[in-house]
């Protein structure tokens, strides 16, 4: 009988450096299921030339693939993302306080307040809000680095002192202080954002890729709301102080779950390597089949690393076409107003609200934006990337614009002197329905979207370098834009600066149609058979 016949294929099996041996392995092959070619690294010690191809399998077993532990992995790295979501959230409601010296809504002040007096002007609000952008920069510049070092070790380097920050911040006695925590956590969130990204799409099968990417903006959405109601309850330290608990949480999770195959197959850590995908997947799965792929795709990867000049590799169409689609999506979601509404909602409402609690306002549009996250998992995978990008683009610009008429009506009642609270409180669904319909979109579209791509657009070789180029470009887009928003509305007016963001989102639109191509089902590199072939 034949090998065929029986089922099985004799294939080269690499030794722990990564050099193929002489010896073989009999590997089971799928019922009807035509052989795969792909191509492994040749003989030698310090070779890394590609040889004919040799023929490699991936395919289904007796036992499917178990999503559990992937899922538990995702809600272990999901504290990050609630970690970043709470500094997000927190920034807005604590502003407004501080601008106001004021306490919120329901805060009963006690005698041992030591520090309850703390104002800050209007460019003073504005370096708190844009520095943690500009922390977070720095962040990304150096997540590469960091994450070669490991991603897991990368998160627990980063969540001790994330909470450490938000205690200091919790009792600082001065802005400067604020200044600096501000930065440091930034940084702090980026890199956690970052690594838990690429982790995710190391560790999760094609098919859940996208519902788990989504998870982590679910709970990043969910610190966003938390914080927005406890800042309607609580003082601005008080709200630090909560927030700590999430990079402690973060911590304690990161010592449960494993290291990527990935990463430990591209350092030589085969037996370790094994031991993450087996529990990764199953532990009655046979995760030979996808193992051998992953090897044999790292080390044709590292192959073509080795064959790169840094010249080479800035000027290569794969590398600099993923960062031009990354970054260009990430410009336009930055530059489209979504910083305004995060780091300035209470604010912004109360110049357009006339009998609406602000805060209760903010509330809502974190509530939406919670189940337009749940939303988008389902979408992403179902509907496609493309989709969603194009009909998130569509309605940011008619709400942006929506929202700028009505700012420039309020102003301009109130300019010419007839303006009357109770009649202009009457239309405030009009501004609320714009924000949320923004909001709605920007959760189910191009927010998730644009991280996700990072993982999906770099190849592996190209997969850091790119992930920290488009990450810091965004957070600095970021830090440009929320900095810069104080100055938009006293040149611009409100209304003004929503017709500016308005008309970012249209040109954003454009370059999603003609740039940003479709990755739904798309197999990441060291995943796919094919890969070491098309090398």
């Amino acid at each position: 009988m034949s090998e065929f016949e029986r089922g099985t294929l004799k294939t080269p099996v690499a030794d722990n450096r990564g050099t193929p041996s002489r010896s073989t392995a009999e590997v089971p092959l799928p019922f009807a299921s035509p052989p795969i070619v792909t191509t492994v690294p040749d003989e030698g010690e310090h070779s890394f030339k590609m040889p004919r191809a040799s023929v490699v399998h991936m395919t289904s077993t007796a036992t499917r693939p178990q999503h559990m532990s992937q899922v538990l992995a995702t809600l272990a790295l999901s504290m990050g993302t609630l970690s970043s979501g709470l500094a997000k959230g927190y920034t807005s409601p604590a502003l407004d306080s501080i601008l106001d010296n004021q306490p919120p809504q329901l805060y009963q002040s006690s005698n041992n307040d030591t520090w309850s007096a703390f104002s800050v002007t209007q460019q003073e609000a504005s370096w708190v809000a844009s520095l943690s952008m500009l922390g977070a920069w720095f962040g990304a510049m150096i997540g590469d680095w960091i994450m070669r070092r490991g991603r897991r070790l990368a998160l627990r380097m980063t969540s001790m002192p994330l909470a450490a920050v938000w205690i200091f911040t919790g009792i600082a006695p001065c802005v400067e202080v604020v200044y600096v925590t501000s930065f440091i956590g930034g940084l702090c969130c980026s890199v956690i954002t970052m690594v838990a990204q690429v982790y995710i799409s190391e560790i999760s099968m094609p098919g859940i890729r996208g519902c788990l990417s989504a998870m982590l903006k679910v709970l990043g959405h969910v610190g966003v709301l938390l914080s927005y109601i406890a800042g309607t309850y609580l003082n601005w330290r008080q709200s630090a102080l909560l927030v700590a608990v999430a990079p402690s949480m973060l911590f304690l999770g990161t010592l449960f779950i494993p290291e990527t195959p990935s990463y430990l197959v591209l350092n030589g850590k085969d037996d370790e390597a094994a031991n993450s995908l087996q529990w990764l997947r199953g532990d009655h799965v046979d995760i030979r089949h996808e193992l051998q792929v992953i090897k044999t795709n790292i080390l044709a990867s590292r192959a073509k690393q080795y064959e790169l000049t840094f010249k080479n590799s800035m000027f290569t169409p794969r590398l600099y076409k993923p960062i031009a689609i990354t970054c260009g999506l990430m410009f336009f979601q930055r530059f489209s107003g979504a910083n305004a509404f995060n780091y300035y909602a209470v604010i912004i409402f109360r110049q357009t609200l006339g009998g609406m609690n602000p805060h209760g306002a903010t509330i809502a549009i974190g509530f939406v934006q919670l189940l337009a996250s749940l939303l988008s998992g389902f979408l992403i995978d179902i509907v496609g990337r493309l989709p969603l990008l194009i009909a998130s683009t569509v309605f940011m610009s008619l709400a942006l614009a929506g929202f700028g008429s009505y700012a420039y009506y309020v102003s301009q009642t109130q300019n010419l002197g007839y303006a009357d609270t109770a009649v202009v409180g009457q239309h405030d669904w009009i501004p609320l329905l714009c924000v949320l319909v923004f909001t709605t979109a920007l959760a189910l579209g191009i927010s998730p979207i644009s991280w996700l791509l990072i993982g999906e657009l770099f190849p592996l070789e190209y997969r850091g370098l790119g992930s920290s180029i488009s990450t810091s470009f965004s957070y600095f887009c970021a830090f440009v834009g929320i900095k810069l928003f104080m100055d938009f509305q006293q040149t611009l007016g409100l209304h003004g600066a929503f017709w500016f963001y308005a008309a970012v989102a249209v040109c954003g639109l454009c370059f999603v149609v003609c740039c940003v191509p479709e990755t739904k089902g798309k197999q990441l590199d060291e995943m796919n058979p094919d890969y070491a072939q098309a090398r």
